[in-house]
């Protein structure tokens, strides 16, 4: 996907990842990449760089913890599409996971946020082929429509995969 955006648009995307995975060449977008531990201790520390960078995208090789949560929602409250990755198994799962990172007090305000900024979810599993001797990947795709994005205000995160169910193409 950031290739993608690399060979066809003129942003300005920023990569923080640990260990850098992926050695982007800039074509259309000028690309600033951050390792942990060695440009920047932590996601969390890196995300707060960047603000002051100006980036159009900012990739963050993974959310862990609730710092870097909440940078990454406020970049991304603020115009910046932001990219991640979360440890789950589905779409719904993974806005579940996010909004967890934080205390139970804030968790409504969180989602109301989290339902205001999220564009969509894409989620992947590996699972074995019919022929049982590799793994081929399974995806789904969770856009923020104005369903999903209420079921998330409200926090009925346990409707997303219904919604997602009845709303696919396939």
């Amino acid at each position: 996907m950031l290739e993608g955006i690399n060979k066809t648009r003129s942003e300005h995307m920023i990569t923080i990842e640990d260990p850098i995975e992926y050695i982007f060449h800039p074509k259309q977008c000028l690309v600033s990449q951050r390792e942990i531990g060695h440009d920047t201790w932590s996601f969390a520390n890196a995300l707060r760089a960047a603000m002051r960078e100006d980036p159009d995208i900012i990739f963050v090789g993974e959310i862990r913890d609730r710092e870097t949560a909440e940078s990454a929602l406020s970049l991304a409250e603020t115009g910046h599409l932001v990219f991640s990755t979360l440890h789950t198994n589905s779409a719904a799962n993974t806005v579940n996971r996010y909004i967890s990172f934080f205390p139970p007090e804030i968790q409504d305000s969180v989602s109301d946020r989290l339902a205001s900024a999220l564009v969509g979810v894409q989620s992947q599993m590996l699972v074995k082929s019919k022929d049982g001797k590799s793994r081929v990947g399974m995806y789904e795709v969770m856009l923020n429509t104005t369903s999903i994005r209420n079921n998330i205000k409200k926090r009925e995160i346990e409707q997303l995969d219904n919604i997602i169910e009845t709303s696919s193409l396939i």
